[in-house]
């Protein structure tokens, strides 16, 4: 991949993280409810997902599930179902502050966020399908095709783990300072809307697209 190729993509990159969407919203959702540390391993689950992602993508899955209707709406609707899930959860999560939550905090396992990041950005067929779109624009056919991938999810997982840093630590410090109950109801309430409006649009997302 020739450098002003890559420069192109990297600006891409950045617009790929930074415009919202569930991966954003699970973002904020961990700073809110587990603080800056323990929040942000959710954001390793989410460049897994990623990394699935480009793998499918490379290997020539991503193609089947996008030509495939039956293989389409299977992930699409776990990805939709699974959204629509985590909009529950926030929305009848305890109205516990955030200097509270903290311990509580330590029930959720980091294990248990990144398990959750991967979900949200591995069971997205528009993620494959935006992939297939965009990545072959900066691909050069001729060259090694393994190495270029590597060169692309490095540059996505680095992108991604500057801005879904950015926020979390809006959430977890931003938000953090909330002590009412009644505002804490109304930040998981509206992070709750948040996922189960990704899952709606996610209903909406059809091949070719």
């Amino acid at each position: 991949m020739q450098f002003s190729t890559w420069l192109a993509f990297f600006a891409a990159a950045w617009a790929i993280s930074l415009s919202p969407g569930a991966g954003a919203i699970a973002a904020m959702s961990s700073g809110l409810n587990h603080g800056f540390k323990r929040g942000y391993f959710t954001t390793f689950g989410l460049i897994l997902g990623i990394l699935t992602q480009i793998v499918l993508v490379g290997a020539g899955l991503g193609a089947l599930i996008a030509t495939s209707s039956l293989g389409f709406a299977i992930v699409k609707w776990l990805g939709v179902a699974y959204l629509v899930y985590l909009g529950i959860q926030q929305w009848r999560a305890p109205a516990t502050p955030m200097v509270a939550a903290h311990d509580e905090s330590r029930q959720v396992s980091r294990r248990q966020l990144v398990l959750r990041g991967w979900m949200i950005n591995a069971v997205n067929p528009k993620g494959t399908v935006f992939l297939l779109a965009v990545v072959p624009q900066f691909l050069n056919l001729q060259g090694d095709l393994t190495q270029q991938y590597l060169v692309i999810a490095a540059t996505l997982c680095f992108t991604d783990l500057v801005v879904m840093a950015g926020y979390t630590a809006l959430a977890a410090r931003v938000l953090s300072a909330l002590r009412s109950s009644h505002h804490i109801q109304m930040m998981n309430r509206t992070f709750g809307a948040l996922f189960v409006a990704a899952g709606a649009l996610l209903a909406t997302f059809k091949r070719g697209v």
